[in-house]
């Protein structure tokens, strides 16, 4: 996998085809803004988070990691993964006009192809009309876009109609992810 040769590793372990016993939990936390840390202290060491990050799996709303011999649950306060980086891909014939694709770097260097198998999802913020998007990197793990990528993201968005309501969503691999309808950002 060349994304993870430029990343300096292996990539992500087959963890879908261990089924070790569980050991129950671990104090490890993944916090909100993408630091790792065990029984309190952050793990600066980044060949250690991403081989922990290797081994990371989700089994419903459970979080862990996971080798051939155990698996530990962990704490994630938010998504396991940042989006620090996006580019803009030139489109491909097989999209259309606007086969665009969006191309995301992690926080861990896992590099994602925004189109069918990565989605862009949004959940809704705090305040009224906030929106928090996530992308999805692999197995059910998510990276939550950083607020540099996320207003990137917001200038490339356009209007588009889903299901008779003007939508405005970005695109992207040829699928178009709906964000707001228009109607609540003025644009309708």
């Amino acid at each position: 996998m060349a994304a993870a040769r430029a990343g300096g590793g292996k990539g992500p372990a087959p963890v879908e085809l261990w089924n070790p016993p569980d050991c129950g939990d671990m104090d490890m936390v993944i916090r909100a803004d993408g630091t790792w840390t065990y029984m309190g202290t952050p793990i600066t060491r980044p060949a250690l988070v991403k081989l922990f990050a290797s081994v990371l799996a989700r089994e419903g709303e459970r979080f862990v990691l996971k080798t051939p011999v155990e698996k530990v649950g962990i704490t994630v306060e938010d998504a396991p993964f940042l989006a620090v980086d996006m580019a803009v891909e030139a489109g491909a014939a097989e999209h259309g006009p606007r086969g665009a694709t969006l191309v995301f770097r992690t926080n861990l260097d896992d590099v994602v192809r925004c189109g069918p198998g990565h989605q862009l999802r949004f959940a809704h913020g705090a305040g009224e009309g906030e929106v928090v998007p996530y992308l999805h990197v692999r197995r059910g793990l998510e990276a939550r876009l950083s607020r540099a990528v996320h207003l990137d993201l917001m200038e490339l968005g356009e209007v588009r109609e889903e299901g008779g309501v003007p939508m405005f969503g970005v695109a992207s691999g040829g699928l178009f992810f709906p964000i707001l309808p228009a109607a609540e950002l003025g644009l309708d």
